[in-house]
């Protein structure tokens, strides 16, 4: 057997088990014979494009990983037909589940190149977006307690001269307490409504001079800098938006055939 590469032995151990399954036909090219049994070329086209498409170079080398693959494949199977697990009944229902997600799969690649979604449609959503998340992105730091008296009690020390970063320390939030109450940079559209509602109203440097409450307890919210959101271009989300768009669609088609079943 020819030596392979470590990359393409990498291949061939990953795809024993989650390479695509693609049943023989009598008729078709064979790629290669083991035991009598022709695995058709059309197996080794179908793995192949998958790991071209996951940024694989197609050449020899990958090509004799394939082989390899499928070879191994096929001797696994024929071990396992040998023992009946073909036959056992967790294994059976395996594949039934396994049948329905590839023809689910090909549906929805065909629904969804047969309904594209146009660039008036994405650009609508586009729009959308940046009207919520609206004109500026803030610098902000919170300190989160569970108790309104507690959350007073950090605001007249800071009108005493405490530093914000120093009461931090007694925040229950574990991601910002030990970095000053630090959130970095952010839209109010990342926050929930009552903490973005006190966040834009806060002029640069100042802080809430009342406990802002939300469902997550009492805060007091400081704002460093404020700056000019510049959301990226339509081009450059595009991508996202059409998948977005396209899973809403699958969405709204399996509402429709819901309500369409009978369901017993």
């Amino acid at each position: 057997m020819q030596k392979l590469s470590t990359l393409a032995a990498a291949l061939i151990v990953g795809s024993l088990i989650s390479a695509p399954v693609v049943a023989a036909d009598k008729k078709a090219a064979v790629f290669a014979t083991v035991n009598g049994v022709a695995i058709p070329q059309s197996s080794a086209d179908t793995v192949i494009d998958e790991y071209k498409a996951r940024g694989a170079t197609d050449g020899p080398e990958l090509r004799n990983a394939v082989r390899e693959t499928l070879i191994r494949r096929e001797l696994l199977v024929q071990e396992a037909k040998k023992k009946g697990i073909d036959k056992q009944p967790a294994v059976v229902q395996r594949l039934e589940l396994a049948r329905q997600e590839l023809y689910i799969q090909g549906f929805v690649q065909d629904y969804t190149k047969s309904h594209p979604v146009s660039d008036d449609v994405l650009k609508a959503e586009y729009d959308r977006i940046k009207a919520q998340l609206g004109g500026n992105e803030y610098k902000t730091r919170h300190i989160l307690v569970e108790k309104e008296e507690t959350a007073k009690d950090i605001i007249a020390k800071l009108k005493s001269g405490a530093k914000f970063e120093d009461l931090a320390k007694q925040s229950k939030d574990p991601g910002s307490k030990d970095n000053g109450g630090d959130l970095g940079w952010g839209s109010p559209a990342n926050y929930v409504k009552p903490f973005s509602e006190a966040l834009t109203k806060l002029p640069k440097g100042k802080y809430t001079e009342t406990p802002v409450k939300t469902e997550f307890g009492y805060h007091v919210i400081q704002v460093d800098d404020v700056r000019p959101l510049t959301p990226p271009p339509f081009e450059a989300i595009k991508p996202q938006l059409t998948q977005r768009a396209q899973q809403l669609q699958i969405e709204k088609l399996v509402s429709t055939l819901r309500e369409k079943a009978k369901v017993e």
